[in-house]
């Protein structure tokens, strides 16, 4: 749900070893901001495992503050994988994550080493948990509706896209450009829907179980305002400036992040400061209701109270019965 969606050609989807089963692999899914963070921590040390990261834009060196990536300080000791493995310039490919994901999870659990999964993406969770095989691209296919996308917008290709793909056009935002265009590309190449393509509700990593975080619209939004508030008083204005001389502004992943779109057009004078802020609250609390919306989809999840006592000990028998 990053916006972070290219592929490379088809990508083989090799089988999953069965006798890695014993070892569970555990996602923490929810809205940003619910507190999945500290679940999957608690979670970690308990089971005796690892955290992999499934947020697109954590992924980036440099975009800390404004993705509330943990500082190693506060990881508890916990290795964690999967962060700062990209520079900012480079675009985020979701086949790509699938394979770095899928050989980390099978070298810890080779190891007996139980891997936790935790990250706002849903896309990049579900592609590597689930049966998802990426079709393939073309480059002048791709060349040509981005031209179009240049040339006419993102609205007018979406409503092409409407023609050929309603159910696809219904869960991509008109702005979304990549998207859409990822989607038009995809009809033409396969003549199939875009949704067609999507990951199936199947689970490729075998002893796989999802906890989803629920908490309540109210205080999750109220979490969102002061999160946002935090991030501009730990200097996120600051680290927006850094990585727009690092060529965050070109980068066709990181520079489409929410609140580093805010921020830039703040340092560019288009935003003051506090309609920079206010946007980012508005933007993070949209994006936050898409992945609920997404996550509340999938039946598999079993779903903990944030703010429950016992919800370690709920996630922990979710784990013991998958």
């Amino acid at each position: 749900m990053t916006g972070a969606e290219d592929s490379p050609a088809r990508v083989p989807v090799p089988a999953p070893d069965p006798a890695l089963a014993s070892v569970p692999v555990v996602a923490v899914v929810g809205a940003t901001a619910s507190g999945k963070t500290a679940l999957s921590l608690d979670l970690a040390e308990r089971l005796g495992g690892e955290v992999l990261n499934t947020d697109a834009m954590q992924l980036y060196r440099g975009m800390d503050v404004g993705t509330a990536k943990l500082p190693a300080a506060e990881r508890r000791g916990v290795p964690h994988h999967l962060l700062d493995v990209l520079e900012v310039t480079e675009p985020a490919s979701v086949a790509e994550f699938q394979g770095w994901a899928r050989g980390l999870i099978d070298d810890l659990r080779s190891r007996g080493v139980p891997p936790v999964l935790v990250g706002g993406s849903a896309l990049y969770t579900r592609a590597v948990l689930d049966e998802f095989e990426f079709p393939g691209t073309d480059a002048g296919v791709r060349a040509r509706l981005e031209a179009e996308l240049e040339d006419v917008g993102s609205g007018a290709l979406h409503a092409r896209l409407a023609e050929v793909d309603p159910a696809a056009a219904a869960s991509i935002l008109p702005e979304n450009g990549r998207r859409v265009v990822r989607a038009l590309e995809v009809v033409e190449l396969t003549g199939r829907s875009f949704t067609a393509t999507l990951p199936r509700l199947k689970y490729h990593v075998p002893g796989a179980v999802q906890v989803g975080v629920d908490i309540d619209r109210p205080t999750l939004d109220a979490r969102i305002e002061a999160r946002v508030e935090q991030m501009f008083a730990d200097g996120f204005v600051e680290e927006v400036a850094r990585l727009l001389d690092a060529g965050l502004a070109d980068g066709r992943t990181a520079g489409r992040a929410i609140g580093y779109r805010e921020v830039a057009d703040h340092l560019a004078g288009v935003l003051g400061l506090e309609e920079a802020k206010e946007r980012t609250v508005i933007a993070t609390r949209r994006f936050a209701r898409r992945q609920d919306a997404w996550f509340r989809k999938d039946p598999r999840i079993t779903w903990v109270r944030f703010d429950d006592p016992e919800r370690v000990e709920q996630a922990l028998a979710a784990v013991a019965a998958g």
